[in-house]
């Protein structure tokens, strides 16, 4: 860790038990380098079912709870009688999360690897961590520093809250506009491009103390379905696939990534079976990731309770499977007792070899000395609201939001024209499934930039009468801002606009000064191909709502541009520059 950063963590050592001392000599030794022999003596002492239970990582709801919590209770019998080898938080506070965390690391016989999903920084996770745009914000950007800085923010306040392993960046592709749970989690659509940014940010996360993890391996840019729902089968041929969704993954592997995540897609061109997920195919993980891409880090299983594993298989043989295929760690089993038992039966029984298993867990035992696990695995409380969310990282977060915005079309000037005075603008938000923050930073700073500005908001399941009151507040005003928060949705199954909204808009645009921002998907443009203004910031948190009402007001330049085709008229690359307007 950075000097400063470690001494901020530092904390005085767990008590360690006496019946094990091994472990106690792992603590001991100086320094935070790997001691082979040291790793060998506490593999060696570990019995079977703790050594099959270190490779399973359930998850656990980041949410402040009491301790005796029923739903806590359960992640506590996990971590002391299970004895997993480490969990995967969710959503809560940074104090919520720091304060289970240190509960869980206490009671843990061995220290515990924390993971999290903090894809375009910390705040996917923390409420009150630094938001930036989403990745493909970031590329919108041009900039490989921008990315190195997301990474490294997002390591400086996850490992403040005791999390060692990010499950990101997404390494994704996303070359196919109608993918509805990639989109703009992916750098784009060029693969050159992607893995550009994809080295940046694991080289921030990396030089910063945290773990990154390439995902989802072997690419799940190109699919229409939502493994969360089903099986998504790429049907490409191998070419493409070895020229397309490979190119970020080698640049990943290059940068020194420590965790690839499988996808649950299928592949036929390698594994010559449209029915089997890649987590399960040794063809995929073991013959393409480490023997053709020479990746030596570990390897993770997306979550084994989605639909495109447990459909087919249980908790058990999908753990099974997906070990035999060539993962190290196993996430979110839906019975983790009942996956370990699996595991552990078939060791016993010799479909699992003990040296296949003690390879994998000799490999995170390895990780948590290199990460310094075995000195001090809890966290300083009190120092958590000194690094997550500070006015220094907000500040940066801010900038990288500003260069972000992409401005695609101003063919009447209605931009232009708010950039150079204030004027009376009809705001009109909407969010997917009833998201209540849309739009509100964005009004705030419009105001505060001198427009006159009367909002109104859509919801999905808005119809005829909202869409009247939408009508008489436009004849109101000069101009109208539709601002749209559509974005990727776990287990929905699409993205996009809803069909009534779309059309309401595109015929409200025959007859209205609209401009479209777009605080999500680049593609809700081809919705609503009438606007003659079209604006994305990528994102509905309070950095990209600010940089888009900044751009709309004139007060910074737009500079961004597209990480994505939209066609037929806009190609990758594309995006209109402007200035900021002199002060008359």
């Amino acid at each position: 860790l950075p000097l400063g950063l470690a001494a901020s963590l530092a904390v005085a050592p767990v008590p360690l038990p006496a019946q094990q001392p091994a472990l106690a000599a792992m603590a001991a030794l100086p320094g935070d380098s790997t001691d082979s022999v040291a790793v060998e003596r506490l593999l060696d002492s570990l019995p079977l079912t703790d050594k099959v239970a270190q490779l399973v990582m359930p998850w656990v709801a980041g949410a402040y709870a009491a301790f005796d919590d029923s739903a806590f209770a359960v992640a506590q019998r996990w971590v002391d009688s299970l004895r997993v080898g480490g969990v995967i938080v969710s959503v809560g506070s940074p104090l919520d999360v720091a304060m289970k965390l240190n509960r869980l690391q206490r009671r843990s016989p061995l220290p515990l690897l924390i993971a999290s999903d903090l894809e375009a920084g910390a705040a996917f996770r923390l409420l009150g961590g630094t938001p930036f745009p989403t990745n493909m914000g970031v590329a919108a950007t041009g900039s490989e520093a921008d990315a190195y800085t997301v990474g490294r923010i997002t390591a400086l306040e996850g490992r403040a809250v005791g999390i060692h392993l990010t499950f990101a960046p997404v390494a994704d592709v996303n070359s196919n506009p109608d993918n509805p749970i990639i989109n703009t989690r992916s750098f784009g659509e060029n693969p050159y491009d992607v893995a550009r940014y994809v080295a940046a940010t694991i080289r921030g996360i990396q030089d910063w103390g945290m773990l990154a993890t390439a995902k989802h391996f072997p690419g799940h840019g190109d699919t229409e379905v939502d493994s969360h729902l089903a099986l998504p089968v790429i049907t490409a041929p191998w070419r493409r696939l070895d020229t397309l969704e490979m190119v970020p993954f080698r640049s990943a592997v290059n940068a020194g990534v420590a965790f690839v995540m499988s996808g649950h897609i299928a592949l036929p061109a390698v594994t010559h079976d449209g029915d089997h997920p890649a987590t399960l195919e040794r063809s995929v993980l073991t013959g393409l990731l480490r023997d053709s891409l020479g990746f030596q880090g570990m390897v993770v299983t997306d979550a084994l309770d989605m639909a495109g594993v447990a459909n087919s298989y249980g908790p058990g043989e999908a753990a099974v499977r997906a070990f035999l295929a060539g993962s190290d760690l196993l996430l979110m089993p839906s019975d983790p007792g009942q996956a370990i038992s699996a595991m552990r039966d078939a060791v016993e029984s010799g479909r699992i070899s003990y040296e296949r298993l003690d390879r994998s867990v000799r490999r995170l035992l390895q990780i948590k000395r290199r990460l310094g696990l075995f000195r001090r695995r809890t966290v300083p409380l009190d120092s958590v609201p000194e690094v997550v969310g500070n006015a220094r990282f907000l500040d940066q977060a801010r900038a990288i939001a500003t260069r972000a915005v992409v401005l695609v079309r101003d063919s009447l000037g209605a931009v232009d024209s708010l950039r150079a005075r204030p004027q009376r603008i009809a705001l009109i938000t909407y969010g997917d499934d009833n998201i209540l923050t849309v739009g509100g930073t964005l009004l705030k700073e419009l105001r505060q930039a001198g427009h006159d500005v009367t909002p109104f908001r859509l919801w999905p399941a808005s119809g005829p009468a909202s869409f009247d009151s939408v009508r008489t507040l436009t004849r109101r005003n000069r101009y109208t801002v539709f601002a749209a928060a559509v974005k990727v949705n776990t287990a929905k199954g699409t993205i996009g606009l809803p069909d009534n909204i779309a059309g309401f808009m595109e015929r409200l645009s025959r007859y209205r000064r609209l401009i479209v921002v777009s605080l999500g998907s680049p593609y809700i443009g081809l919705q609503i191909p009438r606007a003659r203004s079209y604006l994305i910031a990528w994102a509905n948190n309070p950095v990209s709502e600010w940089a888009a009402a900044r751009a709309l007001s004139g007060l910074a330049p737009i500079t961004g541009h597209l990480p994505v085709r939209l066609p037929p008229h806009y190609a990758l690359g594309f995006g209109l520059t402007r200035g900021v307007p002199a002060s008359p």
